[in-house]
């Protein structure tokens, strides 16, 4: 099992009279190598559900198991090594960073988990620009990508430390329609080919039924958790990217 959460309980403001729970014991279990869609209204938990799963933020009640372990008393230089080697992350904003090359900002996480960037780590940033179509953008900077480019990037680094899992919050929400599709299609094919687990927030309801689990939060709670029925001609393959 990849993902199990108990009753998982988030509160803010502890101890103070604006205390308040926006996540009222969440139940979740997530196996290896699903592609499941995360939505809901806006201030239904989403986020904050999504920041917990990511180590980001801490649970208050509950308990949450990662590949088996719970990371309820890890320190957080122990949530760091563990997001670092389990998690990869894709933003709705790509977050590269201007002054480094496409080929710098993938290999970023390896920079940071080692210290240094190997030849191996060179090698398979490389072989993952070319996944995404960018052989020929490794030394471009984001300034001389467009929109969908940067996000293509900001997937090869979230794939570089080999995550069994990648968070992805709004992935294409920045983007036009025919950018968003080309994004959602590489998610799909990465996912076909690599068996690597995705959870997607979306507001867009025409990518989120092409994902094969749906999970709804609404007040901070799960109100639907059911798998995505698509018509025969839906359910063929992604087509690849050129």
């Amino acid at each position: 099992m990849l993902i199990e959460l108990h009753d998982l309980r988030k509160r803010y403001n502890l101890g103070q009279p604006n205390e308040a729970e926006v996540l009222h014991g969440i139940d979740l279990r997530v196996q290896r190598g699903e592609f499941l869609a995360l939505i809901g209204p806006s201030g239904s938990g989403k986020s904050t559900l999504l920041n917990i799963l990511g180590l980001l933020e801490r649970m208050t009640e509950g308990d949450y198991r990662l590949l088996g372990d719970s990371v309820r008393g890890l320190s957080d230089a122990e949530l760091t090594l563990r997001r670092r080697s389990t998690l990869g992350f894709v933003f709705q904003f790509h977050h590269l960073l201007p002054a480094f090359t496409a080929l710098e900002n993938v290999t970023l996480p390896a920079l940071m988990h080692a210290g240094r960037v190997s030849a191996e780590d060179d090698a398979k940033a490389r072989d993952l620009l070319g996944a995404v179509g960018l052989s020929a953008a490794l030394h471009k900077r984001p300034s001389e990508l467009s929109g969908g480019m940067q996000q293509r990037v900001a997937i090869a680094r979230a794939l570089v430390m080999d995550p069994p899992l990648v968070l992805a919050d709004e992935p294409t929400g920045n983007l036009d329609t025919s950018s968003s599709d080309e994004v959602f299609a590489l998610l799909r094919r990465i996912h076909a080919e690599r068996g690597t687990a995705f959870i997607v927030v979306t507001h867009d309801p025409r990518l989120a039924a092409r994902c094969d689990r749906l999970v709804e939060l609404v007040d901070g709670r799960i109100a639907r958790d059911e798998a995505v029925v698509r018509a025969p001609a839906q359910a063929r393959p992604e087509a690849p990217l050129p």
